[in-house]
This record gives C-alpha cells, sequence and structure tokens, in this order.
C-alpha cells in the first residue's frame, strides 16, 4: 500500500496533480478516436477568460485523441446588433420571429463575427480549427419550424409564422468525417439552407443534438450557465434517465427552460448518441472534470441509466 502524503509536504501538490492523471486513464482509453459533439454558448463564451480557457480545454482533447465537435450559440450578438442597427424584433412563445432582415443579421453575427473568434481562440491555443455553417458542404437541411399556439377565446389550434427559424430536417456528416480525419476542429455556427434555398436560423441546441445524433457521438454536451439539472433542495442531479426525467417533469422539479435541455439530450440519445450531459460552462474546466473524472461535473442523461 501506498503511504499517503503530508499536506505539508513540498511535493504535495504534485502528487495532487498525478493521481488526478491517473484517475484520466480509463477515461483516455474508453474515449480515444469517439466524438464529443459540444454545444458551446452562455458565460462560457461571453467572458473572454473563460473562453480562452474553453478554447486550451477543446485543443486538449484533440491533442489526446477525442474529437471535439463544437456548434455554438449567439443570441445576445444577435439581439445587440439588431440594436444597433434599429430593427425592430417580436417574440411568439419565446421565439425570435426572424424576417428576412432579421436572418441575414443573424448570418452575419453567428458565421462572422463570433464564429471566427471562437476559431481564432482555438488557433491561439495551439488547435486548427475551421468555421463553418450547416449551409457548408450540405451539412444539415433546414425546414420551417411549425409552432402552435391555442386561440383563448375559440381554443382553436394556430399555425404560429416564425419566419426564417428553422428544424434540422437531416444531416450529412461527410464534411465533419473529413475534418475529424484531419487535425481540424469544426466550429459550426446554427444557420442552414432550406428545399427552398432560403437561410434558416436554428436554436443551436438542437443543432448539436441533431449533429451528435448523426455522428453517433460518445457525448453530446450542452454548456449552460446552471449547474445542471437540480433537485427541490438545488442539489445537482448527476444521471438522470427517461423514466426519472418524466417523473421529475411531473412532480415540477424540472421546470422552465430545463425542459428543452432535457428533451434534446434524450432525443440526442434516441438517435445514437451514448449521453448526453448538461454542465456549468461558468466552471473552470468543466469540461475536463465531466469527462475524466469519476464524478464527473454535470447532469448525465441517457435512456436508461443501467444500460451504460
Amino acid at each position: 500500500m501506498a503511504a499517503e502524503i503530508s499536506p505539508d509536504h513540498p511535493l504535495a501538490h504534485i502528487v495532487g496533480k498525478a493521481a488526478t492523471l491517473a484517475e484520466a486513464l480509463p477515461y483516455l482509453k474508453k474515449y480515444a478516436g469517439r466524438t464529443f459533439v459540444i454545444k458551446y454558448g452562455g458565460h462560457a463564451m461571453g467572458d473572454e477568460e473563460a473562453a480562452a480557457s474553453f478554447a486550451r480545454d477543446v485543443v486538449l482533447l484533440k491533442q489526446i485523441g477525442i474529437n471535439p465537435v463544437i456548434v455554438h450559440g449567439g443570441g445576445p450578438q444577435i439581439g445587440k446588433m439588431l440594436e444597433r442597427l434599429r430593427i425592430q424584433s417580436s417574440f411568439i412563445d419565446g421565439l425570435r420571429v426572424t424576417d428576412a432582415a432579421t436572418v441575414e443579421i443573424a448570418e452575419m453575427v453567428l458565421s462572422g463575427s463570433i464564429n471566427k473568434q471562437v476559431v481564432a481562440n482555438i488557433g491561439a491555443a495551439g488547435g486548427v480549427a475551421v468555421g463553418i455553417s450547416g449551409k457548408d458542404g450540405g451539412l444539415v437541411q433546414a425546414e420551417p419550424l411549425k409552432r402552435t399556439k391555442k386561440d383563448p377565446d375559440s381554443h382553436i389550434e394556430q399555425l404560429l409564422d416564425l419566419g426564417f427559424v428553422g428544424y434540422p430536417k437531416h444531416v450529412n456528416p461527410h464534411i465533419l468525417d473529413v475534418m475529424q480525419a484531419s487535425d481540424i476542429i469544426p466550429v459550426i455556427a446554427p444557420l442552414a439552407s432550406g428545399e427552398d434555398g432560403a437561410t434558416y436560423n436554428i436554436n443551436a441546441d438542437t443543432m448539436a443534438g441533431a449533429i451528435a445524433g448523426a455522428l453517433n457521438a460518445a457525448r453530446f454536451i450542452l454548456l449552460t450557465d446552471v449547474a445542471g439539472v437540480l433537485d427541490k433542495e438545488k442539489k445537482l442531479l448527476t444521471d438522470l434517465d427517461e423514466d426519472r426525467i418524466n417523473a421529475l417533469k411531473e412532480d415540477g422539479t424540472i421546470t422552465g427552460g430545463m425542459i428543452p435541455k432535457v428533451d434534446t439530450c434524450l432525443k440526442a440519445v434516441d438517435e445514437g448518441v451514448e449521453a448526453g450531459v448538461i454542465l456549468d460552462g461558468r466552471m473552470p474546466h468543466a469540461l475536463l472534470l465531466e469527462i475524466f473524472t469519476t464524478k464527473g461535473a454535470g447532469t448525465l442523461v441517457r435512456t436508461k441509466v443501467s444500460s451504460v
């Protein structure tokens, strides 16, 4: 049995780091050559220091043989640009109605400034990244997102016109397969063309989940600004399956914006992803802690807990 090292020992901090590396070894072997699709947004993307830390972690994943694929959001940045240009926006049930002028601005912000900044951050961290959108290489074909709303007077379901808000109808991962066979890290803006040739803005969570399913990813990771799914005592729930999630919805534990996140994870798992993860992107090195430690750092979502 190895002797314990006193916290006062001059090499105690180095021993601790070595222990962390040893703990990571089984996961390094397990995930070598596998794909992780990461939805990148929130504080992790908005804070300069956090963005640089995220880029370093992504480069590390690529260096040790994991294939990271990044899909980023950008709703707040689009909103700020629309305000600067004095273009009015309207919302229906929390969704921005996207007309021709708005989708043009969305493409400029998402495929332009945001996408290229993420690429630049990865480059500065020593990696090689290429920025694309769903339009490139026929990666994603979109269709208009259909939502209905019940009229409060007649109680008749009405189809909402959201303009150029899209949904990923089909994913062809060929261009990503080519990139992953090299040293390139794909950085994807959530835009795609429809059958009508128009450009559609797609929710980044939904886009990332669809891409993860098409790639049979080992993990679909949603970086958020919350710790994960919390119970009624605000404690983190680390491992959930579909039955447990449904029960937590029914008793009011999972509510609001967390509902579409767990649903997106479940859909990705249903389409072939081993597990989804809802992870706090505000925490330094959250990706590495989730992937390479026994306890993880977020909420793991899978179809059945006992199946993996």
